[in-house]
């Protein structure tokens, strides 16, 4: 006999055991009983096939039975396992279950990466707010990319907090994941915009001519930074409804609905790649460049290359964990400190950024307004 719904009552949190893992119902709760018999023990095993509730487990997988007031695995073990079915031999009849466990993230660890990255992704954004005031708008890319990325962050942090607290909250978990593929997504799309805008720049050499900059003003760039992550999600959310809400409050694994994320990283990580080289090239091979200004073309290649491995490499990284302790850790670390590498590469190791902030802690006042910027003040 199967029971839609008994999964509500009987949670997988009454399994106990000695290590502390997140556990997850991956099968509807049966119970097997033979006519005419009180005997529940039986001379030999007895079979049972477990449809999965969540395909690919990621996790490992215990064939258990109720007790009076707990889940437990003694007598039961688990045959053999695929994507979509497990197979559990008992030697006794009961009411039996699948649960999948899976290992926590380190608390304390994760706890403090989150938040020094939060806290570098703000001095990141107060940097560039309040030491760059001219319109320049790759500025404003990089300023919306720490406003995305610290926001998804923050929202993480806090949903973490939720979960241990509480379980049972399948509406609201779905909920964020949405969010956080929408934060997330965005954060890459400006990325993009960022590389397209210096590719813009180092295409017409020197300058940019008023009305260029009038066309890639702020709200168009807004625009285009997040309807177009929020078309993603919204498409992502009409065509597999259920692909959110995993048990960590993110994007389910179910039916490749993961590439509704990586799709569109690896993407803009690929055309980042291939602007970033043209523009290398071009500028190497131009005769009217200056030597000033190839040099700020290394830089910028450098920076921009960089950035792509740091924000992109950690989740193409964390679709190879597949329950490997020590690639979750490197993925916690790595995708927690995006903050600290943008405050590093672009505020510790950038001259001119060091020169504004001494001049904005001097005197607030001083806000330039050109009316023409050239390359290499854009590239910095």
């Amino acid at each position: 006999m199967s029971y839609n719904t008994m999964e509500n009552l009987l949670k997988p949190d009454f399994f106990n055991t000695s290590n502390d893992t997140i556990k997850t119902m991956m099968s509807t709760v049966i119970s097997a009983t033979l006519p005419k018999t009180t005997n529940t023990k039986l001379t030999k095993p007895v079979n049972f096939t477990f449809r999965h509730i969540r395909f690919d487990p990621s996790g490992s997988l215990s064939c258990v039975y109720w007790n009076i007031s707990e889940w437990i695995v003694d007598g039961c073990s688990v045959l053999k396992t695929n994507s979509n079915f497990t197979v559990c031999s008992c030697h006794h009849l009961s009411t039996f279950a699948l649960i999948m466990q899976t290992s926590r993230p380190p608390k304390l660890l994760n706890l403090v990466c989150v938040i020094v990255g939060l806290v570098f992704f703000s001095l990141a954004l107060l940097s560039f707010a309040l030491c760059q005031w001219s319109p320049l708008v790759n500025n404003v890319a990089r300023i919306n990319i720490c406003i995305s990325l610290l926001l998804a962050h923050l929202l993480s942090l806090l949903t973490q907090i939720i979960i241990t607290i509480s379980h049972d909250l399948q509406v609201l978990c779905a909920v964020i994941a949405g969010l956080l593929h929408f934060l997330f997504l965005s954060g890459f799309v400006w990325m993009f915009i960022e590389a397209v805008l210096l590719f813009i720049c180092v295409k017409n050499l020197s300058q940019i001519s008023s009305k260029k900059r009038a066309v890639l003003s702020t709200g168009f760039l807004c625009v285009i930074g997040y309807v177009v992550a929020l078309v993603v999600v919204c498409v992502s959310v009409g065509l597999v409804p259920e692909g959110y809400g995993s048990e960590h409050c993110w994007i389910k694994m179910d039916k490749g609905f993961i590439w509704s994320f990586l799709g569109p990283v690896c993407v803009i990580l690929v055309v980042n790649i291939f602007l970033m080289t043209f523009i290398y090239i071009k500028r190497k091979t131009s005769l009217n460049a200056e030597v000033s200004q190839i040099k700020q073309t290394k830089i910028m290649v450098f920076k921009t290359l960089a950035q792509c491995v740091v924000l992109g490499c950690p989740w193409i990284l964390g679709f190879f964990i597949n329950g490997s302790k020590v690639l979750e850790i490197i993925f916690l670390i790595l995708n927690s400190q995006q903050g600290t590498f943008i405050f590093l590469i672009y505020c510790v190791l950038n001259n001119k950024q060091r020169w504004d902030f001494q001049v904005t802690c001097k005197s607030s006042s001083h806000i330039p307004s050109p009316q023409r910027v050239k390359v290499n003040e854009i590239i910095k």
